[in-house]
């Protein structure tokens, strides 16, 4: 069918719906259920055959803000905490999807920049870490102790001091957003390339399995949380650099607004990857090997199940319910 006929024929559907989606109370929640299955399954319909269409632009948009008021709609006031993030973020990185598997690209991209140039490097590894710190990891290495250095300090100083500067991180490659993604891009790769450079000075002195035992323990939560706050960032350059078929300024204020709940939704695993840095991960070289990597299994579990593998659960079963 051409567009123009799809269009002719949706036309009157769609102008009900969006009627539906700006009434402050929704008096017929059943009739905007069934229309948003119907758009669901026409913006799929268009996705397949316009995609370079505005309309699909149009369609997603009605989507998603017909899937947040059907949702909220059926909430209390009092589960607007839960709502948030068991509702309205999942429903963004899902929308967003594609940011977060862009940042991913990046930041890999990054870590194999910083292995190799260890690799053809000598003094790579120096340059990144600086020479007081690998003199002394040497020490520790000798010592039997790799990652003797994390467990220096106090519980509480570490983990107020570690996640102060974690949050730091994240905010950064938020904010720099507002460069294009140019400046976010820049930290996903700092980051990156000295994780890269980093893992291969352990693996170089053969302690690569101690070291993984005594930093992934809070470092599975604490990049993945820095990757996800990568692409918040890249979220805010591509609503600036493309907006579409909304005004620069209001594309601007959405994609802002979109990635600081994104950001937000970091902050818990920011924090948890705090404490297990201060209070776990200096015991990690004394602790059973199972029992590390098992810690490790299960914060990687969790903070990867919340941000790719829930949206896609939640949006299954909100269209479940609408139909």
């Amino acid at each position: 069918m051409r567009e123009i006929a799809f269009i002719k024929q949706n036309k009157e559907k769609w102008m009900r719906f969006e009627n539906a989606i700006k009434e402050k109370n929704i008096s017929e929640p059943e009739e905007l259920s069934k229309l948003y299955l119907h758009l669901i399954n026409d913006l799929a319909y268009t996705q397949t055959y316009y995609k370079k269409s505005k309309l699909v632009v149009y369609l997603n948009h009605l989507a998603i803000l017909a899937f947040q008021k059907i949702y909220k709609s059926k909430k209390e006031s009092k589960h607007t905490f839960l709502t948030f993030f068991l509702i309205d973020v999942p429903l963004l990185l899902y929308k967003y999807k594609k940011y977060i598997a862009y940042s991913f690209i990046i930041f890999g991209i990054s870590v194999a920049i910083g292995v190799l140039s260890a690799i053809y490097d000598d003094r790579f590894v120096r340059l990144i870490l600086s020479d007081g710190y690998v003199n002394t990891t040497l020490e520790n290495i000798k010592n039997g102790n790799p990652t003797a250095i994390y467990g220096s300090g106090t519980n509480w100083g570490s983990f107020i001091g570690i996640t102060f500067n974690n949050l730091y991180v994240g905010l950064k490659a938020f904010v720099f957003g507002i460069t294009g993604g140019i400046g976010t891009g820049y930290v996903l790769l700092n980051n990156g390339i000295m994780l890269g450079a980093f893992q291969y000075f352990f693996a170089e002195q053969d302690v690569l399995l101690k070291s993984i035992k005594g930093i992934w323990i809070h470092g599975a939560m604490e990049i993945f949380a820095i990757v996800i706050e990568g692409a918040a960032g890249l979220i805010v350059g591509a609503s600036i650099l493309f907006p579409k078929s909304y005004s620069r300024l209001v594309s601007f204020k959405q994609g802002m607004r979109d990635a600081l709940k994104i950001m937000i939704a970091t902050f818990p695993f920011t924090i948890a990857a705090g404490f297990l840095e201060g209070f776990v991960s200096r015991y990690g070289n004394s602790m059973p090997t199972f029992l590390a990597f098992f810690i490790i299994a299960v914060t990687l579990f969790l903070i990867s199940y919340y941000f790719l593998i829930f949206p896609k659960k939640v949006i299954k079963q909100i269209t479940q319910t609408s139909s």
